[in-house]
């Protein structure tokens, strides 16, 4: 950041006075600049004994598979959100079940939210953010064209609470670095 959004004058990199972090200081009018950040919300929707993943028409990862998702907009709640990216990417209308992970990526400054969701009737598409949309059984997963460690993930964690012998799916916390490629899964 070079310049102020507030007056448009330089600011620079400074801690400012009763705070702990570096910030962009306006060097004019005082306006401190917090950068935090940003919000992902999406949802793994499920037919029966399927998923229904989408793949990517946009970069990063055109191409690839994904659970539909994005970033979150001002004045939505995380839950609208998902609804939303899920209906805009794969043209379906899932009914939330719970918050399932929640995983913060700390290279890319981003925390991404992925809702359980039941996809009552098998009517999807695509859009122009998707390709194509499909329902996956487990073994028919794409796990070599998955777009995010995140998503690889979700799948992962839901293939294996779903094989329990009473099905649980718990909410589950994972902080991704910058060196994973892959995370190992933990509780």
């Amino acid at each position: 950041m070079n310049y102020c959004s507030h007056c448009a004058s330089p600011v620079t990199l400074r801690v400012p006075d009763g705070d702990n972090r570096e910030r962009h200081v306006c060097d004019h009018c005082g306006q401190i600049h917090y950068q935090n950040p940003r919000i992902i919300a999406g949802c793994l929707p499920v037919h029966g004994d399927r998923v229904l993943l989408c793949r990517r028409a946009i970069e990063p990862r055109y191409g690839y598979w994904t659970l539909p998702a994005g970033f979150m907009e001002n004045g939505e709640s995380t839950e609208a959100a998902a609804l939303r990216e899920t209906l805009e990417e794969t043209c379906a209308v899932v009914e939330l079940r719970k918050l399932y992970t929640q995983t913060s990526i700390l290279h890319v400054n981003q925390v991404q939210l992925i809702y359980l969701a039941d996809l009552p009737k098998a009517e999807f598409g695509s859009s122009n953010e998707t390709l194509e949309s499909r329902l996956f059984s487990e073994d028919e997963i794409p796990w070599d064209q998955l777009a995010f460690t995140t998503i690889r993930n979700a799948l992962r964690y839901y293939f294996a609470d779903r094989a329990a012998a009473q099905p649980v799916f718990p909410l589950r916390h994972i902080t991704l670095t910058p060196e994973q490629d892959e995370l190992v899964l933990i509780n």
